[in-house]
């Protein structure tokens, strides 16, 4: 006891040093090289379940569970031949024992000193309990996000069977009606509004579809890679991205099963408040993916940001639509810049590209239906896109204008009220 005398003697010659070992947050203990414990502060004596001094004295190993006593008196002899600062059991789980025989997870780092000519070692302890309860509970949420996204997947693969055969029953009640018609010398004006009903359910499902799928896959995809990688932060994003591109595309779905209601404007309007630079930032997202080699979207908002009343389904489908065609009638490597203008009761909002632009004396027919311009034929489309838009555009209240300078580009401007 006499080396241990000294040590306290040297501790109360510096009232820092002693207030530091007092006060401590971790459990410090240290023991001399034949690992009988010399001094203890009073976290690790709380932490081990022991009354005020009565640590001392005792051999280290009396802290560690007998199965890994044997091991640690090998370990000890290890770090006394090679001393060197260190945290313990890299790799493995560390369990310690308390008074009352209760196991509990530990973190252990070692120290050394040399004190008077003597050779102390110091450990750090800290009981990671909680810790561990919540790497448990983290696990346990990481697998229920797991299972929650092949249910999503699932729902996504029924919905997507269901609108292939709801497609194929359309197609065929199409071909029966036009049939009839033919057979029984009904009006050519009558086939004309079919033939235009079939090309616009096509056309409405390629362009309205194509987005949310590709988005559900892709983050599916990034759920799994995001799990191997350990990133569970980021898991959230992407289920919420999952779960609203099915809520996308359950809201579409409906919408075409009874397309009478579309011919006719009976859309229903589910308006709510709209931040735009987080709208669109999640549109920047989304389409990442679909953009062309080096093709960049640059959001830029001119004055104070309001949130704009408006049905946000019904802006997804508007502006999915232009800046896809802004990414396809461009050419690789080009930008494709978004500007909001904030005004008193309204926002215009100018989707500019750098594409190939349309002739002038095309301009005036760019939304009628089917309309494709002669520079266009080689690009897939079915001319139906611009004049779905500006339908959507109306039941909004808004206003929808175009601009265009063929080979340099086209810029789509739409104004919508603020409430």
């Amino acid at each position: 006891m006499g080396s241990s005398r000294k040590i306290e003697i040297q501790f109360s010659s510096g009232d820092t040093f002693r207030e530091i070992f007092q006060g401590s947050a971790e459990g410090i203990i240290m023991v001399n090289r034949d690992g009988k414990i010399l001094l203890a502060n009073p976290v690790s004596e709380r932490m081990f379940g022991y009354a005020e001094g009565q640590l001392v004295g005792l051999p280290m190993e009396t802290l560690i569970p007998e199965r890994y006593r044997a091991g640690h008196v090998h370990h000890r002899h290890d770090f006394n031949e090679n001393p060197s600062p260190r945290r313990m059991g890299m790799g493995r789980d560390l369990m310690a024992i308390r008074k009352n025989g209760t196991e509990f997870p530990v973190e252990v780092s070692l120290s050394y000193k040399e004190i008077n000519g003597q050779f102390l070692v110091v450990a750090f302890v800290i009981d990671i309990t909680e810790r561990k309860k919540s790497d448990e509970a983290l696990r346990r949420s990481e697998e229920q996000l797991l299972i929650y996204a092949a249910e999503l997947e699932k729902k996504v693969q029924t919905r997507t069977e269901a609108l292939n055969q709801s497609i194929k029953e359309l197609e065929k009640e199409i071909e029966v009606r036009k049939k009839a018609e033919y057979e029984a010398h009904k009006s050519l004006e009558k086939e004309r509004e079919l033939n235009e009903l079939k090309s616009k359910f096509v056309s409405i499902a390629s362009h309205e579809f194509r987005t949310p799928l590709s988005t559900v896959l892709s983050s599916a995809s990034l759920i799994h890679q995001y799990k191997e990688k350990g990133h569970l932060d980021k898991l959230d994003k992407h289920i919420n991205r999952i779960k609203s591109s099915v809520n996308h595309l359950t809201g579409i779905l409906n919408d075409f099963l009874s397309l009478g209601k579309l011919e006719e404007g009976k859309v229903d309007m589910l308006p709510e408040p709209v931040l735009l630079s987080h709208f669109f930032h999640d549109i920047q997202d989304e389409l990442k993916l679909s953009l062309k080699e080096k093709q960049t979207i640059e959001l830029v908002i001119h004055g104070e940001e309001v949130p704009v009343y408006s049905d946000p389904r019904v802006l997804r489908n508007v502006f999915f639509n232009l800046i896809s065609n802004a990414s396809k009638y461009s050419g690789e490597g080009k930008k494709i810049q978004i500007n909001i203008q904030f005004a008193a009761n309204q926002v215009r909002i100018d989707i500019v590209d750098e594409g190939i632009g349309i002739p002038d004396s095309e301009i005036k027919h760019i939304f009628e239906r089917f309309f494709r311009a002669t520079n266009a034929t080689n690009i897939q489309g079915s001319g139906l896109g611009l004049n779905i838009v500006k339908r959507y555009i109306e039941l909004l209240n808004g206003d929808i204008r175009f601009t265009s300078e063929e080979e340099k580009g086209s810029t789509f401007s739409i104004t919508l009220p603020i409430s």
